[in-house]
Order: structure tokens, then sequence, then C-alpha cells
């Protein structure tokens, strides 16, 4: 693992949105793994100034890690129109070469159709990735297989806390979602991980520090060859070794 530390969330966010950028500048054809949530909004953010000046996305392919099961692509509280709203809608991406999971279809048949779509054009070239505060990635959660394939998978409580703010009092919060599993992940050629905040702090320790366990389904990313972890102070503050990184 590479790690990165920056002063703030900002300068950590434009680290990754550079690193993004240099991909599809270098392959303007890459396939591209995405991922959600409030720490990735100023990164899609730099992205959309970047297309504005100039970075085209025409021919990339992008993945998304995950989906809640039950909503439909158009639900406010998908993924993918957590994905239009912030950033497909504002490039110049093909709308046919931007992948989610399906939540609108039975879990298994949605699974086996990502997997499958991941193989068709993988391997991820480069493969961006959120930390949640029990160390998971995608929506794997605690005590998942190393080994796991896309696949639906029950979120624990502390994910539905967290994710509890972007649902309107009184409406349903799906329990569970569809991720790319932990092997899905690590096929990919290239992994940036980015953690901001010191809510992130325990769990960037447990994962660059700490056992490879799947208790911690990020410390898997200590066997990857090509990490790199950007992280603020504030998440990196619980690390003893970072001398040395």
């Amino acid at each position: 693992m590479r790690l990165h530390v920056h002063p703030t969330p900002e300068d950590a966010a434009t680290e990754a949105a550079n690193l993004i950028a240099a991909q599809v500048t270098d392959k303007p054809s890459s396939v591209l793994g995405l991922a959600t949530g409030g720490t990735m909004e100023p990164v899609y953010a730099l992205l959309r100034d970047k297309h504005e000046s100039g970075l085209s996305f025409a021919d990339a392919v992008t993945f998304n890690l995950d989906e809640y099961v039950g909503l439909s692509g158009d639900h406010p509280q998908s993924y993918r129109r957590y994905m239009q709203h912030h950033f497909f809608k504002h490039v110049d991406i093909c709308q046919s070469s931007a992948y989610l999971p399906r939540g609108d279809i039975p879990p298994e048949e949605a699974s086996e159709e990502y997997e499958t779509l991941l193989q068709k054009f993988g391997p991820i070239d480069l493969q961006l990735l959120g930390l949640g505060r029990n160390g998971h990635i995608g929506f794997n959660e605690p005590l998942s297989s190393l080994a796991s394939r896309t696949r639906e998978k029950s979120l624990t409580k502390s994910t539905l806390d967290a994710n509890s703010r972007f649902f309107n009092a009184g409406e349903r919060q799906p329990t569970t979602a569809i991720t790319m599993g932990i092997a899905s992940i690590m096929d990919a050629k290239r992994i940036i991980v980015l953690a901001v905040g010191d809510g992130k702090a325990d769990a960037v320790a447990a994962m660059i520090e700490g056992p490879v366990t799947s208790m911690c389904p990020g410390s898997i990313l200590q066997m990857h060859a090509q990490v790199t972890v950007i992280v603020d102070e504030a998440a990196a503050a619980k690390l003893t070794m970072r001398e040395y990184a």
C-alpha cells in the first residue's frame, strides 16, 4: 500500500480526482470502478470541472460497486440516481457504458448479470473505494467472505444508521444491497481508497496496520499489488507506522 496523508479532506479529494483524470487521459477507453457516498461528492465535482476543461469520458466504461435491493434506477435514493446527479449527466459518458447492479430484479439474477458484465469488460483499470466505519468496502460488511463475488448482502445496523440520513422520515430504507464481492474488487489493476474524517480513523488503522481478516474487509487490500490510500490528517490519526508508508 502507498499511503498519502493530506492536510484537509479537500486536498485528499483533489488527489483522487487527479488520479482518475490521469487514468482516463492515458487510456481514454479505461474501465473505471466508481463509488458513492458523501466522501465521493467532491471527487465528482472536480471531475466535472475537468470535463469542462476538456477531459472526455466518451470512451470510458464504468462499474459502480453496489445498489440497494428493491430500488429501481429512477428511485431518488438509488445509487444510479446519485451517479446521474453527481456525475453522469454532467459529462460525455455513454449512458449504456455506465453500469450499476440492478436493484429492481431478483437479487440472484442481478448478481449473476453484473458479475458476467465485469468479466466481459474487466479487469477494471482503476477502482475507487470508500471505507466504512466498520471497515467495509462496497457493501462487503464484516465477516464477508474474502473470496466473494457479486451477491446480495445484508447491511449491518451501523451501515444502516450511517445511511439513514439519505432517506426521508417514513421512507422505507432497504436492508440489503447487491455489491461487488471482495474478490471482484481485488481483480482491479489499481485501487484508490479515499477516507476522510476522524470517524474513519479506526477503520483506516485496521485496514493498513491490522491483520488481514474478514472482520475488517478492507484489510484484504494489503494483499493487492497496486493500492493507494488517500486520507486526511484526521483519518490518519490512529496510524502508528505512517512514517514508513
